[in-house]
């Protein structure tokens, strides 16, 4: 049972890992000089919940965002537990659809729906997404959501003005992605690393 379970997972992996890479990369900081479309801003960071059975905490590795419209995707580059991430996208409508969340060596993928729109003219700010990752069993769960509050607001303005200055003075428009809160599977991403049989006992 438990190969199987292994066997399912890694096929899950590649499919994942297959589908995301016919998507544009992008840094998780555009140039300034080098936004063509519309400034998409906001902040991701993870958090580990349950027991911490490896010496590794997770951080996000990257975000896929998909246009609904002409179903273009964009990878989102962070590599952080905690950043600030602005981005060029053109107006439509998007989804974060996938998620893929990095221990050390270790990778995990999620897929997601949380929708939200990009406004012509205007920088959308998309408020902050945390994301809380199940400590490492089969099973594995994260949890995404949407955090807007009024010192959120004021540090994204902060980071605009010291960011983008050449942005000053242009409108904001609010742009939360839904559902506010979601709750999916994490799944094992393969190659697994090459550790002893001791340290993989946490497949899922």
């Amino acid at each position: 049972m438990k190969t199987i379970r292994m066997l399912q997972a890694g096929v899950l992996g590649i499919l994942i890992m297959s589908a995301t890479g016919c998507a544009t990369e992008l840094p998780s900081l555009v140039r300034q000089d080098e936004v063509t479309g519309n400034l998409v801003v906001g902040r991701v960071f993870t958090v580990l919940t349950g027991e911490r059975s490896r010496r590794y905490m997770p951080q996000i590795r990257f975000l896929v965002l998909e246009d609904q419209d002409s179903a273009e995707r964009f990878q989102v580059e962070i590599e952080s537990p905690d950043q600030r991430f602005a981005v060029s996208l053109p107006p439509g409508r998007y989804q974060l659809t996938r998620v893929q969340i990095s221990e050390g060596p270790f990778m995990s993928m999620a897929e997601l729906s949380l929708a939200f729109s990009v406004d012509a003219g205007a920088i959308t700010y998309v408020g902050t997404w945390r994301f809380e990752v199940d400590s490492p069993r089969y099973g594995r769960m994260v949890v995404a959501s949407v955090i807007a509050d009024q010192a959120e607001t004021a540090g994204v303005r902060d980071f605009l003005d010291g960011q983008y200055p050449i942005f000053d003075g242009r409108s904001m428009v609010e742009a939360f992605p839904q559902p506010a809160r979601m709750e999916v599977r994490l799944y094992e991403v393969m190659p697994y690393p090459r550790y002893s049989r001791y340290f993989r006992r946490h497949w899922w």
